[in-house]
């Protein structure tokens, strides 16, 4: 699902192998913990990892509408509610995030544990990359508790340009 060491995938990495990461381990944590992956969660979660950049609940309703169309059955609506409801499943197991600046969801790198996570964002192309990192998560939880405040969840995005964006602009 994401590169070893961490860092921003090149442009031309097999994107599909992403994918299939991130399909096969969601379906093994939904089974090790007794959570159901539908076919719709399982589309909205495909449709989340189409790529390294997030995207917006009303993007992934306009994909699955055009779904439904393919098939054969024009006129048929996917609700709202579908996507918001599959979106939501997918946060409670840990399987997305949502990018809050931009009211968008992009896949976890490592959805085994919950974790709070900072993204970095390109302004450019749009990528994203988690980072976990625990000396953050200290610091935040450290600033917090000075302030007499207990944190409970952190998410720290970061904008700037990814490694590919700076390249093509030198």
């Amino acid at each position: 699902m994401h590169k070893p060491d961490g860092s921003f995938p090149s442009p031309d990495h097999d994107h599909g192998q992403c994918l299939n990461d991130a399909l096969s381990a969601a379906e093994r944590l939904c089974a090790e913990r007794g959570a159901r992956i539908t076919p719709a969660r399982r589309r909205v979660l495909e449709l989340v990892w189409q790529r390294h950049a997030p995207v917006g609940a009303y993007d992934i309703l306009s994909e699955m509408q055009k779904d439904a169309d393919r098939d054969g059955k024009p006129g048929a609506r996917v609700a709202p509610p579908t996507v918001y409801r599959a979106l939501e499943f997918l946060m409670e197991q840990g399987l997305v995030h949502k990018v809050e600046s931009q009211n968008a969801y992009i896949g976890c790198s490592h959805p085994e544990a919950g974790h709070d996570c900072g993204f970095l964002i390109c302004r450019n192309c749009g990528a994203a990359l988690e980072v976990e990192d625990g000396e953050l998560n200290a610091l935040l939880n450290s600033l917090a508790r000075r302030h007499g405040f207990k944190a409970e969840e952190s998410t720290v995005e970061i904008k700037g340009l990814c490694p590919a964006c700076m390249s093509a602009a030198a």
